[in-house]
């Protein structure tokens, strides 16, 4: 499993799905605030974690990130589609 450099805190657990290698997840608001706290302005945190984070594709291994969501939350984002 590979890890995201810097994210360590923002751990939440392990993902796995059939015929893929097992991953780590990270809580990736978690993942912003750590970048907030390291000196970076909200806007600036989003921007650098959609290209340099979420944009980072380094095979099977490749971590994700989830945004946390109620049921609610996805069943709206399932019919806005």
């Amino acid at each position: 499993m590979l890890l995201a450099d810097g994210f360590g805190d923002a751990i939440i657990g392990g993902g796995e799905r059939s015929g893929s290698d097992n991953i780590v997840v990270y809580d990736a608001d978690h993942c912003l605030k750590i970048l907030v706290m390291d000196g970076m302005t909200y806007d600036e945190a989003q921007e650098y974690f959609s290209f340099n984070t979420l944009g980072a594709y380094v095979g099977e291994g490749t971590p994700m990130f989830v945004w946390k969501m109620t049921e609610q939350e996805v069943h709206e984002a399932a019919s806005s589609k």
